[in-house]
């Protein structure tokens, strides 16, 4: 069975090569990017799902000479992240609280290709009410079909090309699943000929041309314990292939062809909020989690009903923001809106900052971060064990910005909750 696609083969690839840079000097990291060419943006956190750009060198500074307003579109509201693929950026949006849509607008100009739309629209609880009911997880795009995730948990697949849906699945009519409390935030994972997603009330495995469910596990009854928020990560931990899959209340790894877990240990977090996709650090895990702390575990297979240990665990905690890993460092945006700094060897924190604002997305180059911070400033960050080192900033949205930042090459798109901005490095 085929079960890497060509984007993810260069992204196996293109993660060798990272791993290479990073464990040079940070100006070798840098010349090393050189070398490795654009990609496209086609899920979450990009091409290899973790964060890091590949493609054109980033300035060495960010003002307003240095980034050009190219295009914006007005949008209904949403969080998910713009996805990038051949000439078109796809987005979605929820309007008037009925239905969702995705649309594909032209890469240079911004004007819509396609639009296609579902009934799909929820309330959130009321403690949540304030960040909106809208649209959450970000699309993947392979092999000129696009996947979506409705709130209602549906998904859905469409010609990339033309916007004509191929198939839709309801899980919770699949599997007779209660309504997910805050809808279906997690987004897909495409891997060869199968897409994987957190769905259902637990972790689902569908065929990529069909929609057909070839296998549901880790299903915990769906509801509050079922509305999933970390996106699984596909990597190899000792030799052994495998998906990380954070839940609500644990932290497992899934084969992706049998679904059965080679191990799994428990998270803690306030009300299940495990919201970050867990990162890989040198054969070991780092996650982050609102009212747990921060975790680096160590996974040992062969040790059967230990497979795995706490390396160690640091009381500082992460919130939504995936955290971005640089030179044995993880760079993480808090809880309490600071960002910070920690060593992975040792669990200790080298900085943190004053209070910024209540998220980041972070994408990162070298020994760069480009940071967006939910208030439209965007930061351009030189990771440093040392000190905060701030090397620009500038305003590139008056709106809130909750979506995952997107750079492609020269191209930086940002998702604000009315629309979305195409920028581009000069």
């Amino acid at each position: 069975m085929n079960t890497r696609t060509p984007i993810q083969s260069f992204g196996c690839a293109w993660i060798i090569a990272w791993s290479i840079a990073t464990s040079a000097s940070p100006a070798q990291a840098v010349d090393d990017v050189k070398a490795i060419a654009p990609v496209e943006w086609n899920q979450w956190r990009g091409p290899a799902r973790d964060g890091f750009v590949s493609g054109s060198l980033w300035p060495d500074a960010l003002d307003q000479s240095r980034l050009q307003k190219l295009w914006r579109v007005d949008l209904g509201p949403g969080y998910s992240g713009p996805i990038v693929a051949g000439q078109s950026v796809f987005v979605t949006e929820t309007r008037d609280k009925k239905t969702e849509h995705i649309r594909a607008l032209d890469r240079k100009t911004g004007k819509e290709l396609w639009q296609s739309g579902w009934d799909g629209a929820m309330s959130v609880p009321f403690f949540a009410s304030s960040n909106g009911s809208w649209i959450r997880a970000t699309p993947a795009i392979d092999e000129g079909r696009i996947f979506v995730a409705g709130m209602r948990d549906l998904l859905v697949c469409f010609d990339a090309l033309t916007g004509k849906e191929i198939w839709k699945v309801d899980f919770m009519k699949a599997f007779e699943s209660p309504l997910p409390a805050f809808g279906f935030v997690s987004s897909p994972l495409v891997i060869g000929d199968f897409v994987y997603v957190q769905a259902g009330g637990g972790f689902v495995k569908l065929e990529k041309a069909t929609g057909a469910v070839v296998w549901r596990v880790m299903v915990d009854g769906g509801g509050m314990s079922g509305s999933a928020f970390s996106s699984p990560y596909l990597t190899t931990l000792s030799g052994t292939r495998q998906i990380l899959v954070q839940g609500r209340e644990e932290l497992a790894g899934v084969d992706p062809d049998k679904g059965n877990a080679l191990w799994k240990t428990p998270v803690e977090a306030f009300r299940g909020m495990n919201i970050v996709t867990p990162t890989v650090f040198e054969n070991r895990i780092f996650t982050t989690s609102y009212g747990g702390g921060s975790f680096l575990f160590s996974i040992d297979q062969a040790l059967a009903d230990k497979a795995v240990s706490s390396v160690w665990r640091n009381k500082i905690q992460g919130y939504m923001s995936s955290p971005i890993i640089i030179n044995q460092h993880a760079y993480i945006h808090l809880r309490n809106q600071r960002f910070a700094c920690l060593d992975l060897n040792t669990g200790k924190e080298a900085w943190i900052t004053t209070p910024f604002g209540s998220y980041w997305s972070m994408v990162a180059q070298g020994d760069r971060i480009l940071a967006l911070d939910e208030t439209g400033d965007l930061r351009l960050i030189r990771a440093s064990p040392e000190k905060y080192d701030l090397v620009g900033e500038m305003k590139v949205s008056e709106k809130p910005s909750w979506a995952h930042l997107v750079v492609v090459d020269d191209e930086i798109y940002v998702r604000d909750l009315e629309g979305v901005t195409a920028w581009q490095w000069k």
